[in-house]
């Protein structure tokens, strides 16, 4: 973070100084980046008169003065509150796409990952799971810890039994696929589970709680086995909590793993 008793201009300066570069070039390049971060205005407050916003803009301009080739951030995000967090990822995603430098950005937020990044490396517990684009890793999890970790609600899983040809699934009967014998965990995503319309496998359950966010609405629902899954449906939608309904899902939007939990091509 900023030193307090410097201002902007200063914090912004005094790695340079300390490298002693020429007066002008350290000009420039405060010059520089405050146009980019939009901080011009700011360069001679101190750190007390800055919001948590500004003062992390002027902890990032404090590396882009270096013109590094790389910038590594470490859960830059973390001690701002939500509405900050939302405001901030925005901007360090715009400042990527102004300055091109390839940024390497550590967080436990995969909702941050997934809207800034161009390609994500999942790490567990120091072993590398899986390193693809957001899109790859939403779409094709390579295990059960990306398919569970990656997804904001999280997919549903069931447990299964293959005879080779199909697959039983404790609640919802019999699924049509192609997958080796044996035990099968399978993944839907919440907007592939559908609530009263046709699918290929389908089960009667109760709904326990609704979640209305507006556009779309989370509907918990309970199953005779005593598990519960979350459907994505519209917000225009009338559901109760109490209402019987229907789940079903479709074989091509299902996510299918091994007894080890490694994805399986169907």
């Amino acid at each position: 973070m900023p030193h307090p008793h410097m201002t902007v201009r200063k914090n912004l300066a005094f790695g340079l100084s300390n490298l002693r570069m020429p007066k002008d070039e350290i000009a420039r390049r405060v010059a520089d980046a405050a146009r980019i971060l939009q901080i011009e205005e700011l360069l001679e407050r101190k750190p007390r008169q800055l919001s948590g916003g500004q003062k992390q803009r002027v902890a990032i301009g404090r590396a882009i003065v270096r013109e590094p080739q790389l910038f590594l951030f470490d859960e830059p995000l973390s001690n701002l509150d939500a509405e900050l967090r939302v405001q901030m990822r925005v901007e360090l995603a715009s400042l990527y796409n102004r300055l091109g430098t390839t940024m390497i950005y550590v967080t436990h937020d995969q909702t941050e990952a997934m809207t800034m990044a161009t390609r994500i490396a999942v790490l567990n517990k120091g072993n590398l799971e899986q390193v693809g684009t957001p899109y790859e890793l939403y779409n094709s999890p390579k295990n059960l810890f990306v398919a569970s970790f990656i997804g904001s609600p999280k997919m549903n899983l069931l447990k299964g039994q293959s005879n080779g040809s199909s697959i039983e699934l404790a609640g919802f009967g019999r699924l049509t696929a192609a997958v080796q014998q044996g035990d099968v965990t399978i993944g839907i995503r919440p907007e592939h589970l559908h609530i009263n319309q046709p699918g290929e496998v389908q089960v009667e359950g109760t709904i326990s709680l609704i979640e209305y966010l507006g556009s779309e609405l989370f509907v918990y629902v309970g199953l005779p086995n005593g598990e519960t899954m979350l459907a994505q449906a519209p917000g225009s939608a009338k559901y109760s909590r109490g209402d019987k309904v229907n789940l079903s899902f479709n074989a091509q939007d299902a996510h299918f793993f091994n007894k080890d939990g490694l994805r399986i091509e169907v």
